[in-house]
């Protein structure tokens, strides 16, 4: 992908998007626990986006992505590719700003997603994750339809409304009298670590940003440490479905490779561990890929010890038979 500086967004961009989706959005809350400040020994917040509309983040950048189109872009309508909450987010923004959506989604995604989308009145057209090109296609399509497409990270205006979370979650922390040391945020295509990293460094540059990915999808966290672009070598093979990219974006690196600290790889049963830990002790549903950041606390990982820390709970779009899983470990968690 080839990009220019002007394609990088600046702390005005996610201002800018703040106001934008203010009243549309939800302005999640900023919660922390007890026993999870007592069991890792430090005040840890967690940021529930799965309370956001349509269940997740992704919204956020939807909307302040499409309520930038003109009335003639509008009317084509918008195309976007996911595997469920980019789709929903696009689905519900493209709704709600009067135009139509058609949404690539891999075959596998969870059924609740597709419920998701097409309950916004998106059109869904399957894919096959493990032969078939989502970007090619969402190309092919845009072009011969005309409409615009909406890209699940690669794109100025997508990465400032994710990172309308991070703006959120600083505020609410120095408004409670806080000053957050570490965040940890999920990573797939690394629009919301890009968004939440540049709000919350530039309002306190000594924040830490670390990156949260499943085992053997870490691609984030291994190009930081290795200096060398990392592609994972699968599409399939973690319950994390939500943040499974090939590697993450090119304009999302170009801001995360300078506000990371590190990254962090956890387990699908670490995942499954901190879900059950989130419904148990926050009482919210929260899908894998939305637990990840809460599963690198919970393991021991990322150390927090002494430090005030942020967790970005990213979605809970789960599918029942996963968080059943969940939940028959919440009598040891």
């Amino acid at each position: 992908m080839a990009f220019d500086l002007n394609d990088v967004p600046a702390f005005a961009d996610i201002e800018d998007a703040a106001a934008r989706v203010k009243g549309v959005a939800v302005e999640t809350p900023l919660l922390r626990s007890d026993v999870l400040d007592a069991k890792v020994g430090g005040r840890v917040f967690v940021k529930p986006e799965c309370l956001q509309r349509t269940g997740s983040f992704k919204f956020r950048g939807a909307y302040n992505r499409i309520s930038r189109l003109s009335e003639a872009e509008l009317a084509r309508g918008v195309v976007a590719y996911s595997s469920g909450n980019h789709a929903q987010g696009v689905a519900a923004a493209a709704r709600l700003k009067g135009s139509r959506a058609k949404i690539l989604m891999p075959g596998d995604a969870p059924a609740a997603k597709v419920e998701g989308v097409r309950f916004w009145g998106g059109e869904v057209v399957f894919y096959d994750r493990a032969t078939e090109n989502r970007e090619e296609i969402g190309t092919r399509i845009a072009v011969e339809e005309g409409r615009t497409l909406v890209p699940p990270y690669e794109d100025k205006y997508i990465i400032a409304g994710q990172g309308t979370t991070g703006l959120e979650l600083m505020l609410q922390a120095r408004a409670q009298g806080q000053d957050i040391d570490t965040v940890v945020c999920c990573a797939g295509g690394g629009g919301l670590i890009a968004g939440v990293g540049l709000a919350a460094r530039t309002l306190n540059e000594t924040t830490q940003i670390w990156a949260a990915e499943p085992v053997d999808f870490d691609d984030m966290k291994l190009t930081f440490e290795t200096g060398q672009r990392v592609v994972n070598k699968r599409m399939t093979g973690s319950i994390c479905d939500a943040i499974i990219t090939p590697t993450h974006g090119e304009l999302t690196w170009a801001l995360n490779a300078h506000q990371l600290s590190g990254g962090y790889a956890v387990s699908d049963d670490e995942v499954l561990d901190a879900m059950a830990f989130a419904w148990r002790h926050f009482k919210l549903v929260v899908e894998p890929g939305g637990a990840v950041a809460l599963a690198s606390i919970l393991s021991g990982k990322a150390d927090v010890k002494d430090r005030t820390s942020c967790a970005v709970l990213s979605g809970g779009n789960v599918d029942p038979k996963i968080f059943q899983r969940a939940l028959e470990r919440v009598a040891r968690i």
